[in-house]
């Protein structure tokens, strides 16, 4: 067989491979990453013997650093500023107080744990301080956290990709250089970053103008705009390399940024077009890097490799999570769901790789040390984190109810208000780009698009939502999102708001919450007349307090009478009615309370959301 028909037979495996690792994984619900080590591991020399080291030459290192730019560039592609806007300021410390804790922590651990010398050591503590968006995404794409835990999470794993990639190799070449002043190592690592971002802002501008002023053929203009793009991620990182080397990681991630930030046409094809390459080359790059992994190197590293493992993973990523994320926006559980999340991704796994090449033939030693803890570390964190990330965050309890709101307008965002003061996870979605800049300015999470479109909804997280709210003033429209909404995605939920009464029954006969407009005023200003006390006393409460309804779900608290379990509520809570087997009655002090018990709470705001923690721990 020649080597063009065996380099072919090869490339289609590694594709093949990758498609059924994400079908795999989409139907297992874990990262797809786990699933590409072990079919690299499968076909590789010490398995099927299908890929080996030589089969792409010294072609790999350059093909590995094109593919790594494709995925950098569409993750930094995604990082919208909304996002940014909803992540909290706590995630500027992770990216710098908790990368510097990473590396120094897991150098530190390396080197007494394995006995590394500290050259190696702080080699292997740079790679892992990613936690890259290619592991991380999908993990969020199965575990719908409130939106400030994903973009945290998010943010993190974009940035740390670039500093490793960079401060990796400026350390790696420190190391080989045997220069000891660290002066000249903080230079690089500023100079390499800055003329990166420079060579991605000057390349994204031009691709920008060419997008927006250019012809492009109306016929091919789609197709022209998505390759324009793809190219243009491989140009900024070609220069950027030609300038600096491992510029170019910095160059595909501000470049990406910024063409994802702006107003480019076309933008849903361009998106679904990068998303489709970047799983085929993240397929090839993990599964050619696993194969280039050998057992032996695993197993080289003892009990102490394990050691490693657990203590990156399970000590020092939880410190400092803990440490940087003290603050008021995210609460304890979501710091601890956070402080578990921290797999390593594609940046450590390609660049150690080459690091250990280029060692292998006057240290194999270290060589060995270096991509056998990083691949060690990269495996177990996928395989646990990824697999249990689910479990976690419902033991958690940091999945939210996610409302899906349709219509930026003023009941939308009123109902989008009074949600968020109850801590519920809101989405809003609005067509028109006025209104959508000044909603986020209002500090509400809007997705701009038609809600009536399914690809918009599911932009938007309809799959994992329990609540559609249809908001709009067009019935036809509120309508159509509600039709969507229950029988096409099945969601809990579903409510509508109704502006012509004599449509109501096209609602009611689609199991549709509908509220009408003219009868909801109406009911409020007959409150107002005949019921004034009542009244005043509900406005009283939608200002300083709230109602909620929770479910007992633990043993812990069934079993107590009415009297018992309201002597442990917070001063100023109070259960109002237990709704059972669909029967709603006015609790009494001796009442029972059981297991699968609706209660529902009212009081000051504080107190019922103190009680709701209670209740539910």
């Amino acid at each position: 067989m020649s080597a063009a028909t065996n380099v072919v037979l090869v490339v289609a495996t590694i594709m093949g491979l990758g498609v059924a690792a994400q079908v795999l994984a989409d139907r297992f619900r874990i990262p797809s990453v786990a699933f590409l080590i072990l079919s690299g591991v499968v076909v590789g020399p010490e398995g099927l013997g299908l890929i080996t080291p030589a089969i792409f030459g010294e072609a790999l290192p350059a093909i590995v650093g094109l593919s790594v730019a494709i995925i950098v560039f569409e993750g930094a592609f995604h990082l919208h500023v909304e996002r940014l806007r909803v992540a909290p300021r706590e995630t500027l410390r992770l990216i710098t107080v908790g990368a510097t804790f990473s590396l120094v922590g897991t150098a530190i651990v390396v080197r007494y744990v394995l006995g590394a010398a500290w050259d190696v050591a702080f080699v292997i503590g740079s790679l892992l301080v990613a936690t890259g968006p290619t592991v991380i995404t999908p993990i969020m794409n199965v575990v719908p956290v409130r939106e400030r835990v994903a973009s945290t999470l998010e943010t993190e794993g974009v940035v740390n990709d670039v500093t490793a990639a960079i401060l990796a190799i400026v350390v790696f070449e420190y190391v080989l250089l045997e220069s000891r002043r660290f002066s000249r190592l903080l230079w690089e690592f500023s100079t390499r970053f800055g003329l990166g971002i420079l060579v991605g802002c000057a390349v994204a501008a031009v691709v920008w103008y060419v997008l927006r002023h250019a012809n492009l053929s109306v016929e091919n203009a789609p197709q022209n705009a998505r390759m324009i793009v793809l190219v243009s991620s491989l140009t900024m990182y070609g220069i950027a390399e030609v300038v600096a080397t491992e510029a170019g990681i910095a160059a595909v991630a501000a470049g990406g940024f910024v063409l994802g930030n702006t107003d480019l046409p076309y933008r849903d094809t361009i998106e679904q077009f990068k998303g489709d390459v970047s799983l085929l080359v993240i397929s090839f790059v993990f599964i050619t890097l696993a194969s280039l992994l050998s057992l032996d190197t695993l197993l080289s590293l003892g009990l102490g490799g394990i050691v490693v493992v657990v203590v990156v993973a399970g000590v020092i990523r939880p410190a400092l999570v803990l440490l940087c994320t003290v603050g008021e926006r995210l609460t304890f559980r979501e710091r601890l769901f956070i402080s578990f999340l921290g797999p390593r991704g594609i940046i450590p796994a390609s660049v150690a790789t080459l690091f250990a090449l280029e060692l292998r033939p006057q240290n194999p030693t270290a060589a060995t040390t270096l991509v056998g803890t990083v691949f060690l570390v990269i495996f177990a964190t996928v395989v646990f984190e990824g697999g249990l990330a689910r479990h976690l965050a419902q033991e958690l309890d940091v999945i939210p109810m996610r409302v899906l709101i349709v219509g930026g307008g003023r009941v939308g965002t009123e109902l989008a208000e009074r949600l968020e003061r109850r801590g519920e996870d809101v989405l809003l979605v609005e067509s028109d780009e006025r209104v959508v800049e000044a909603l986020r300015q209002e500090g509400f999470s809007v997705r701009n698009g038609d809600g009536t479109q399914q690809e918009v909804l599911e932009s938007a997280g309809i799959e994992n939502a329990k609540v559609v709210a249809a908001a709009t003033k067009d019935d036809d429209v509120n309508l159509l999102i509600g039709q969507l909404a229950k029988n096409t995605y099945d969601v809990e939920t579903v409510v509508a708001r109704v502006n012509e009464p004599s449509n109501l029954d096209a609602f009611e006969d689609l199991d549709v919450e509908a509220i009408s407009t003219s009868m909801s005023v109406a009911w409020s200003m007959d409150n107002v007349i005949e019921r004034p006390g009542i009244s005043q006393w509900m406005t009283e409460l939608d200002r300083d307090g709230d109602v909620q309804e929770i479910e007992v779900s633990t043993e812990e608290h069934a079993g107590k009478t009415v009297t018992e379990l309201s002597a442990e509520l917070p001063e100023g809570c109070h259960i109002a009615l237990i709704s059972r087997d669909e029967d709603n009655r006015l609790p009494h002090p001796d009442d029972t309370i059981e297991r699968g018990d609706h209660l529902t709470l009212i009081g000051r705001r504080e107190a019922v959301r103190h009680a709701i923690e209670y209740c539910t721990a």
